[in-house]
């Protein structure tokens, strides 16, 4: 799966957690929303200057906008690694949290289909 594809279906699904997402489909998507934020970031710099007691008004609205988008993908891609999205919240663990579901969400998920459904890659080539 490439990116266009990866955005299309993160977005068509805005606020859909139920399912599963392969690990394309959160990586590409997860890039893109990094890459535009940086992108809107610098523009608001250009716009009202750089430091500390700048404004910003692109980069929290963009914010705002693939927040959801951004969490429902990421239950999606715990589904696909058989875990519930509730273990989203274990990244209020510092550090820990962050590093388990950074491992997780690299890692290859279930193959076959599981209680959260189909395999995403069941039609497509191995990841």
């Amino acid at each position: 799966m490439g990116p266009v594809e990866a955005i299309r279906r993160c977005l068509r699904k805005y606020v859909t957690i139920s399912g599963r997402a392969s690990r394309a489909e959160f990586w590409w998507f997860y890039l893109v929303v990094l890459l535009i934020g940086g992108v809107l970031s610098g523009l608001d710099g250009l716009i009202f200057g750089f430091g500390w007691d700048r404004v910003s008004i692109l980069e929290p609205i963009w914010g705002l906008l693939t927040l959801l988008p951004l969490v429902c993908v990421a239950g999606r891609r715990l589904h696909d690694y058989d875990l519930s999205a509730w273990w989203l919240l274990i990244i209020l663990i510092p550090v820990l949290g962050f590093l388990f579901l950074l491992v997780v969400f690299a890692q290859r998920g279930t193959a076959g289909e599981n209680p959260y459904g189909a395999d995403p890659l069941a039609d497509a080539d191995p990841e």
